[in-house]
């Protein structure tokens, strides 16, 4: 084994041609349209929905933005329009399915597009995780508010209930002495969802473009209806925490703004990627960005920050509704919006859990996973092993552990993903600079790439240092399964 093994590259060409192997073909069924949809429904989802609030007021670890949200919003759109426009000249000239992967494959080298693989899953399965746990909190708020009581040892994890709600354990029922608690719905969503994706890839994108016509609907409501109990002087001070809580906060709304990269792993099903992937993921991350903006604006108007800071994580955690009820607005309007976190939860699932097996898919045709995740079912044109695969792990996943510290995990393990692809913009224009390139990020190779990596780097610097700990040892369980499996099965390191 040497350096020169771990870091050699697949040519781009190699790539492309692989899409063409019988059995590993995709169906072309996406168009502009279609992946605008795909990103805003995975952009706009329990972000928007939860995280503001945490935000907006701070926790014990960092400081608040208060109503300079707005400008969070902003300087996180900023680190990644940087980022999409490297993704967008990737995924235009090599349109095959790995997002970053891929692109790390061609660029740097097998070692660091495994490295860049594994951290995706943090990304999209373990994203997953905390997406299903927060619209099962949803969900069973929607039931309570039709008159549906679901057991609680239904809907809630066991390690949460042994630690807080012990009348949870001894209410639910025994086998053997052992308390049967688990997140029941968490599991179920993640279910239904496996099996539309697994029927096809077109009928995922239609019922995710219902789904974002239904939540962008809710979030105008919730604008338009909540606009006239906006008091100005909620926006003073406006920096209560000065530009730290601005920082501070720009780095836990990342999580409102990860999913546009999900789009390039639907690079292969695209009609016309060379043009629709660009379009796609930067019109995507524009119209989230004025939505995201608005919504900052009217919630922070409605209610104080001091009134904000004195509320507690599971009261944040809902914050939009947090902010209608303390405007004291018609219940019937509070639950529009809690009906469209329900919504937008559901399409954020949909799109990550879209994205997760189309990762395994390519690196198993690479040879780094077994081959029987690279099969794609003969009728419905589906990776159907790795999402059934993805499924169930992010389906027990989400049933049996709780939420902590997922946003922070999933947030650390995209942005070092995003560092990589800047990286790898750069590397490429050197190296193959003759290469057609329909897309190309512009003013050059280095000053937008170089910028992308600097910004990454700074919202890492804001996130808790316990979420880099848990990086690290994630990055390490995930070396242990390269060295032991995927680097004697490369297809590469066999061809040569």
């Amino acid at each position: 084994m040497s350096l020169r093994q771990l870091f050699k590259t697949k040519s781009l060409d190699a790539l492309i041609s692989e899409t063409e192997e019988t059995g590993h073909q995709f169906k072309k069924a996406l168009g502009p349209v279609n992946l605008i949809a795909l990103g805003v429904g995975a952009i706009i989802g329990a972000g928007i929905f939860a995280v503001v609030g945490t935000a907006a007021a701070g926790d014990a670890s960092r400081p608040g933005a208060g109503p300079a949200l707005m400008l969070s919003f902003v300087l996180t759109a900023f680190v990644c329009a940087l980022t999409a426009l490297c993704y967008s000249e990737f995924a235009a000239m090599v349109p095959v399915s790995g997002s970053a992967y891929t692109y790390a494959y061609g660029t740097l080298g097998e070692l660091v597009a495994w490295i860049i693989g594994w951290d995706l899953i943090l990304e999209y399965a373990i994203g997953n995780v905390a997406v299903a746990i927060a619209w099962s909190s949803y969900f069973n708020t929607l039931l309570k508010g039709v008159g549906i009581d679901m057991p609680p040892w239904l809907v809630v994890d066991y390690m949460t209930a042994r630690e807080g709600l012990p009348e949870v354990v001894a209410a639910a029922p025994h086998i053997l002495g052992v308390p049967i608690v688990f997140n029941f719905l968490a599991f179920a969503i993640v279910a239904l969802l496996t099996v539309v994706l697994v029927w096809g890839v077109r009928e995922s994108a239609n019922f995710n473009l219902g789904m974002v016509v239904v939540k962008l609907v809710v979030l105008g409501f919730f604008i338009f209806a909540s606009v006239k109990f906006v008091k100005p002087e909620n926006w003073t001070p406006f920096m209560p925490n000065g530009f730290p809580g601005v920082f501070a906060g720009a780095a836990i709304i990342f999580f409102a703004y990860i999913g546009f990269d999900a789009l390039s792993t639907t690079a292969e099903e695209s009609r016309n990627p060379q043009r629709d992937m660009p379009i796609g993921i930067m019109g995507s991350l524009v119209i989230c960005t004025l939505i995201y903006v608005l919504v900052a604006a009217v919630f922070t108007g409605m209610i104080p920050y001091s009134v904000l800071k004195g509320t507690v994580a599971s009261q944040q955690a809902e914050p939009l509704t947090l902010a209608m009820r303390y405007a004291a607005m018609p219940d019937w309007m509070v639950g529009i919006v809690a009906f469209g976190s329900v919504v937008a939860s559901t399409a954020v699932l949909l799109v990550f859990q879209l994205g997760q097996p189309r990762i395994f898919f390519a690196m198993a045709r690479d040879g780094l996973l077994p081959q029987s995740f690279a099969k794609i079912h003969p009728r419905f044109g589906t990776p159907h092993v790795t999402t059934i695969l993805t499924g169930i792990l992010v389906g027990v996943t989400s049933a049996i552990t709780p939420l902590t510290a997922m946003v922070d995990l999933t947030n650390i393990g995209t942005l070092f993903a995003f560092i990589l692809v800047c990286i790898g913009i750069t590397i490429l224009r050197i190296k193959d600079p003759d290469r057609v390139r329909p897309f190309r990020v512009p003013l050059g190779p280095f000053l937008v790439p170089g910028l992308g990596v600097l910004s990454c780097l700074f919202l890492i610097y804001y996130l808790p240092p316990s979420s880099w700990m848990r990086f690290f040892w994630w990055l390490l369980a995930g070396a242990g399964i390269y060295f032991s499996y995927g680097f004697w099965h490369s297809r590469l390191r066999k061809a040569v």
